[in-house]
């Protein structure tokens, strides 16, 4: 359109001045003139940039196709990085195996909350990993990125850092109500609350589904830059977005593709989660995080957004039915208070991370209230559950995510 516009105006320019006999360039209409130029000028504006990849066929994606090998350059260099999300992955399940070096039996270990605070922040080198340590990451600064005040979100996980490592000083104690130590193989407050299972499943919530879903998966997120690369690297900056999110998800070549039906196959936190009690979209997941960035690599906006939106669902059925799944585990485990504890750590946990489910449009109220409704409100804590509140909490979970 510019080419021709400025054919039109060498031809306009020439005729003028063989015409000047009988037209002036002041007698063509101004308005004809500048219509014209500003259509030029919109036109050249509203181009859109020809792909930066080789357009990708939806159809040839399948189930066991390679996330990183799938995507590469004109040279067919891979443009994906997944160093980032996997190393923060690999931080919280660091933290999770120094917690629960207290489980075995006749366990003398007595946790550092200050140590598990410098994991969080990834400050003071604490990582055995000297990879993580270097990285330049920190989970802590990904935490709780949508809430109101993301820095409460980061102190509650701070002061359970500091509680856990005061009831690991009980470690070689029976617990009893109002009195810390081990049920069974579980380190438990004088609560009875297993914190360790509340501070991982806090992270899932917290941490992955937030971030994914919030920041990595938020419209300004979707809508990055994609038609060059960032400076030093072999991928744009949405290209770069979409592949984090899928190393916060797992550290497999391909999600879920060691996975049976009786195993997760190696999958950790959010992953396996989706695996255990989300079995249909956890068959899902690959496929979409595949047609997400195969959408990334058309300019296909309006598929990135479909699969964003299918994998946030399918995250945050899982969420809500683990949640619900624990609730009923205590229920189930009536004669034996170590499976009760550790049944609730858990579904506590993942109570936790439902304020984070925004799709379904649970928010701190809904979290807060079932917390409040099932342990907060009571001084015993977990010694005075009933069959009532746990009901109860699992009707509204149930309703609130259409279960």
């Amino acid at each position: 359109m510019l080419l021709l516009c400025q054919r039109f105006y060498s031809l306009f320019v020439t005729s003028s001045h063989m015409l000047a006999r009988k037209w002036t360039l002041a007698a063509v209409p101004a308005v004809c003139l500048l219509t014209l130029l500003s259509s030029c000028s919109n036109d050249d504006d509203n181009n859109v940039a020809p792909n930066l990849r080789t357009k990708i066929d939806y159809a040839q994606l399948a189930d066991t196709t390679s996330y990183a090998r799938l995507f590469v350059d004109q040279t067919g260099a891979s443009t994906v990085d997944l160093s980032q999300g996997r190393a923060r992955l690999s931080m919280i399940r660091a933290m999770d195996t120094y917690m629960k070096t207290v489980t075995p039996a006749g366990s003398t270990v007595v946790l550092d909350g200050t140590v598990l605070k410098n994991m969080f922040a990834n400050t003071g080198s604490p990582f055995s990993d000297a990879a993580l340590n270097t990285s330049g990451l920190a989970v802590r600064t990904v935490t709780g990125l949508s809430a109101t005040d993301p820095e409460k979100v980061r102190k509650r996980l701070d002061d359970h850092f500091v509680a856990i490592a005061e009831a690991s000083k009980s470690v070689q104690l029976t617990a009893a109500e109002g009195k810390a130590g081990k049920l069974g193989t579980y380190l438990v407050d004088s609560k009875g609350i297993e914190l360790g299972q509340v501070i991982a499943k806090s992270f899932i919530g917290a941490f992955q589904l937030d971030y994914i879903a919030q920041t990595l998966f938020s419209d300004q997120s979707l809508n990055a830059d994609n038609s060059k690369v960032v400076s030093g690297k072999k991928y744009t900056q949405l290209e770069h977005n979409w592949d984090e999110a899928y190393g916060i998800l797992t550290l497999n070549a391909r999600y879920g593709m060691n996975a049976t039906p009786t195993s997760n196959g190696g999958e950790s936190f959010l992953g396996s989660y989706v695996w255990e009690y989300n079995k249909e979209g956890f068959a899902k997941l690959h496929p979409a995080f595949l047609k997400g960035r195969a959408a990334i690599v058309n300019n296909d906006k309006t598929v990135l957004k479909e699969q964003a939106l299918l994998i946030r669902t399918e995250f945050e059925k899982a969420i809500a039915a683990a949640a619900r799944g624990y609730l009923d585990k205590w229920k189930t485990n009536a004669t034996n208070d170590a499976a009760r504890a550790h049944a609730f750590g858990e579904g506590a946990g993942f109570i936790y991370s439902l304020r984070f489910c925004k799709v379904n449009g649970a928010d701190d109220a809904f979290s807060d209230g079932l917390l409040n409704d099932l342990v907060d409100s009571d001084p015993k804590g977990f010694w005075g559950l009933t069959n009532a509140k746990v009901d109860a909490a699992s009707a509204k979970i149930k309703a609130k995510f259409n279960l």
